[in-house]
């Protein structure tokens, strides 16, 4: 049997192997912070729109449903960040996390059920704005290459 630290055992396969993971890594943490820099954005834009259009207490309740939807977008990509480690955990966290606040805003008064998870969503939409930008704009840069 052979050791850890033998000649025999490779180390690494295929040092390019090696390299296309890290620049695969280094992708997905661009992908994750340009998605939360977009959710906290939007949150940060739409929040004083409903204040105005609404109330302060509908805004309060979107404001609190946005702010669950970014920490269960970052337990998320935690998550995917342990793919291919053997830690598995399961879902159950977020989820708990989406039920406590969904059970919060039925129950206090104050909040609104509708804003709070409409708020959820909004990392939804941020990930759908941000696949929709960079899926068009190149497209439109291509274009504008080829006109030149």
């Amino acid at each position: 049997m052979n050791s850890p630290n033998s000649p025999d055992t490779p180390i690494d396969s295929d040092l390019s192997e090696t390299g296309e993971s890290r620049k695969s890594m280094e992708e997905y943490y661009l992908l994750k912070k340009s998605i939360l820099v977009l959710a906290v954005s939007m949150t940060g834009i739409i929040f004083p729109v409903v204040w105005i259009s609404l109330s302060f207490d509908t805004a309060v309740s979107y404001l609190l449903g946005a702010t669950v939807g970014i920490i269960y977008l970052r337990m998320l990509a935690k998550d995917v960040e342990k793919i291919n480690t053997n830690e598995t955990r399961g879902a159950s966290g977020r989820l708990a996390i989406f039920a406590g606040v969904i059970v919060l805003a039925a129950r206090v008064d104050k909040f609104s059920i509708l804003p709070v998870f409409l708020g959820f969503l909004t990392y939804k939409v941020a990930i759908v704005f941000y696949v929709l930008f960079t899926s068009v704009v190149p497209m439109f840069s291509q274009k504008a290459n080829n006109s030149q």
